[in-house]
């Protein structure tokens, strides 16, 4: 790519200068972490003051695509997966109204005894086998989350489900369950040893926990969920209507 402005442009300079960061930060050598080149170096090569380059820097910072360290660099920011809080449906469904395509690592489903604490939630007998799935999700490239789902064994779920279709698709559609409400507790921590294998990363990694426990409409357990995000590549977000 050939890195120029046009200085006789009416387009202010710094305008300029941030549509080709954006145009940079899209190309293979600069995608998903690589460092930009020096403030220095970049400014002098378009012909622009530093703080000019900066303005334009600091708006895609704040954008969140690109991240700056000082005495380090400037580098583009990662992909990352941004959720909200009124968007509590199944993963697939929520990333399928984004257009975002996903690859499915591992699958896995079978019966299993449980903790008390989800026993409690899921108000099932100390020795009952509740239906549990495992995903591994994430881009083309690399996983950025694991989900262990559990059901009420009311629903019927025989395991043998086709669950690469949207999990509350396969309920309402094949089970006639409908979830209407999620409650949700998020925390942060390090990776597990485990956890770490799954997503690739390291037990210094920093991993989000998202606890789903899922109703239906008239307030029985449907579902207890967790989720374990790389929360490198992943943005939780909230609205707040005043």
């Amino acid at each position: 790519m050939k890195i120029k402005i046009d200085h006789s442009s009416p387009i202010p300079l710094h305008v300029q200068v941030e549509s080709l960061l954006r145009e940079m930060i899209e190309l293979p050598e600069y995608k998903n972490g690589a460092f930009l080149p020096d403030e220095v170096s970049l400014s002098k090569q378009l012909g622009i003051a530093r703080n000019t380059l900066r303005q334009a820097i600091n708006k895609l910072v704040f954008e969140g695509l690109l991240t700056r360290k000082k005495g380090v660099g400037t580098k583009v920011s990662e992909k990352t997966f941004e959720t909200s809080l009124d968007s509590w449906h199944s993963f697939t469904q929520e990333m399928s109204n984004k257009g975002v395509a996903l690859k499915m690592y591992s699958l896995e489903s079978g019966f299993v005894e449980v903790s008390e604490r989800i026993r409690n939630f899921l108000m099932v007998d100390q020795n009952a086998q509740v239906l549990k799935v495992s995903r591994l999700r994430g881009y083309a490239d690399a996983p950025f989350v694991f989900f262990e789902s559990y059901f009420n064994p009311r629903i019927g779920l025989t395991g043998n489900e086709d669950f690469s279709r949207p999990l509350y698709e396969i309920l309402e559609r094949d089970f006639s369950i409908v979830p209407s409400l999620s409650k949700e507790r998020i925390s942060a921590r390090l990776a597990s040893p485990q956890e770490a294998a799954l997503l690739g990363v390291n037990t210094k990694t920093p991993v989000m926990v998202r606890e789903r426990f899922v109703y239906d409409s008239g307030m029985r357990p449907v579902e207890y969920n967790v989720g374990i995000y790389n929360a490198e590549k992943f943005i939780y977000s909230i609205d707040i209507k005043v």
